[in-house]
């Protein structure tokens, strides 16, 4: 792995200026050029991270130290980033500009007083629904609810929607949050993690059941890689994460590259709405690790990244004890396995800003082509998966591809799990076939409708996928089939709107959301998603600027951030023009 060079500049003396010395421009250095580190705040940085080793820190580990100061500080003293720039020789501005990229790192300057405690409360859609407005207002206007130095702020959808409002106490998850429950939290944050779910299966139990012994076989070559990449694309399996590209046809053309080759897995899941990731990853983390190795095997990997959001954070310690679990007793010789943690910034679910972050860079989406398949982390053909794609690997093998095609409705194929939130009686991730439609899906497998609530709007893929009026809640709920109505599925991501919520202000969450979590790379994106925000806000919407805006993003920006922010706008200007004092919809 690269490592950037440190350039040492001399120390001179200083000879007496001339004349045409000063006109000129040029004048020897008597000092070291810019801010220098401190004995001491080496020594700070040394005991989080440890000494350089012989061949230096390296270069992709920067996010990782960077978590390291910010837990141990509160904070990223301006003096410690200093120091970490100088131990792991890079230009100090690198280190503040990838530090100032996340929104879990807050660089202090000399004099600041770091909060003794961050909570965070969604206002994601779903929590919004459920009341996260009103506990923004309660909470910092009851200090001694929370005592001194304890910092209460909003935050993008943390991916516990179904047990909205959701806040995060330090690293502490509170569902269904009350002021009575945040205080409770609060008052004693560093204590134990979350007891494990009842349904866990861990490292013994998952082995015991016959668990890694499909990914022994395969790894001991008592399977023909053909026949199983033949297999998944047999299945009709497609990303689970959003994309929905053929899992099968991605092993095949990741394969055919010359190694060495990676992977990348995407557990980043920040689409508001998503949790479903998080719901089988605190259940059952070795099925998805065997996937993962499985895939490691046909493929030819030679070392494994998944990325986790950072709001997981009982996931992360879960998944932390469960890697080494694996690792002390490997069924077979393992590829690396490396596990990262995301700083909280939406756009690293897209595939080529998760590797930049990957690589301790801004995550800002790299140009395509090259796609990330041939050139993709550090440069390597990178095969990159969403964690339920790899989830399903091991049951598609063992049960045949049949048995997962099967399972469609509607001619759909296979097996969806949708996070539904908002206004259902049991909201929750829902395995249900593909195909499936909104009212089937709640009257099905989510109790109906909330007391009190009628079906008004819908959601079908999250922020992104648009927005659809209940008169149209029975079209099948899969890839490719909402595309001619203007939404997709993505990651299944189910926001459920009753008869008293307006389309119009679920529009505007999303577009303050998308505005805050653009990168900031591409002007149509940045410049775009701010306008629109502001312009939602009218009472009468200026229909015509809007859809010049939609278009402008759709079509120039970089990502699929600014390519699908337009969605509800234009949702809302076909299905709901009433909301916002017009009588026609969307221009074609």
């Amino acid at each position: 792995m690269s490592q950037t060079a440190f350039r040492t500049i001399p120390i001179v003396s200083a000879p007496t200026p001339s004349v045409d010395g000063a006109r000129s421009g040029h004048k020897a250095r008597a000092h070291l050029k810019g801010r220098q580190a401190t004995p001491a705040a080496i020594a700070a940085v040394r005991a989080l991270i440890g000494p350089p080793p012989d061949d230096g820190h390296r270069r992709d580990l920067l996010i990782e130290y960077l978590h390291a100061i910010n837990d141990a500080h509160h904070g990223l003293p301006d003096a410690l980033v200093v120091a970490l720039a100088a131990e792991m020789r890079l230009p100090v501005v690198e280190v503040f500009e990838v530090a100032s990229f996340y929104h879990h790192f807050e660089v202090l300057r000399e004099g600041d007083t770091p909060a003794a405690l961050t909570v965070r409360v969604c206002d994601g859609l779903s929590c919004s629904l459920a009341g996260a407005g009103a506990l923004l207002e309660t909470l910092p206007a009851l200090p001694a609810l929370l005592g001194n130095g304890v910092r209460v702020i909003p935050a993008p959808c943390v991916g516990r929607c179904e047990q909205a409002p959701a806040v995060q106490v330090g690293q502490r998850a509170v569902a269904r949050a009350t002021p009575e429950s945040v205080r409770a939290c609060a008052t004693n944050p560093d204590s134990s993690p979350a007891a494990p779910h009842p349904d866990f299966t861990d490292h013994a139990a998952y082995r015991a059941a016959g668990g890694y012994r499909l990914a022994t076989a395969v790894a001991c070559g008592e399977h023909d890689p053909e026949a199983l990449i033949a297999q998944m694309e047999s299945s009709g399996l497609r990303g689970l994460g959003g994309a929905g590209f053929p899992a099968g046809r991605k092993w095949r053309i990741v394969r055919g590259f010359a190694g060495p080759r990676l992977m990348a897995v995407n557990i980043d899941e920040g689409e508001p709405g998503t949790f479903k990731d998080r719901h089988y990853l605190e259940r059952d983390p070795h099925r998805f690790l065997e996937g993962v190795l499985i895939a490691a095997a046909v493929v030819g990997i030679d070392a494994v990244y998944i990325y986790l959001r950072d709001e997981y954070h009982d996931c992360r310690r879960l998944l932390q004890a469960e890697l080494a679990a694996l690792q002390a007793d490997p069924p077979f010789p393992l590829p690396r396995i490396d596990l990262r943690r995301g700083a909280g910034a939406y756009i690293c679910g897209e595939e080529s800003a998760m590797i930049e972050s990957i690589e301790g860079q801004r995550g800002e989406p790299r140009m395509r082509p090259p796609y990330i398949a041939k050139v993709g982390l550090f440069g390597r053909p990178t095969l990159e998966h969403n964690f339920e794609t790899l989830y399903w690997v091991r049951d598609i093998l063992e049960r045949g591809a049949d048995w997962f095609a099967s399972q469609g409705r509607h001619g759909r194929k296979g097996l969806r799990s949708f996070s539904v939130s908002g206004r259902v009686r049991e909201p929750g991730v829902k395995l249900a076939p593909a195909g499936i439609t909104l009212r089937e899906l709640i009257a099905e497998h989510c109790g109906g409708m909330a007391d009190g609530h009628e079906l008004y709007a819908y959601l079908p893929g999250g922020a992104s996928g648009g927005m659809l009026p209940a008169s149209m809640a029975d079209i099948p709920l899969d890839f490719d089939t909402l595309q001619p109505h203007g939404c997709f599925i993505g990651s299944a991501a189910v926001v459920v709107l009753g008869h008293q919520d307006r389309a119009r202000d679920a529009a505007l969450n999303t577009l303050r959301f998308f505005a805050d979590e653009s990168c900031g790379q591409c002007t149509p994106c940045r410049v775009g998603t701010a306008k629109a925000a502001k312009l939602l806000e009218a009472p009468v919407w200026d229909a015509d600027t809007l859809n010049d805006l939609c278009e402008v993003m759709a079509d120039a920006s970089i990502c699929g951030l600014g390519q699908a922010a337009p969605n509800p706008i234009r949702s809302v200007l076909k299905h709901f023009a009433h909301e916002v004092g017009h009588s026609a919809g969307v221009a074609p």
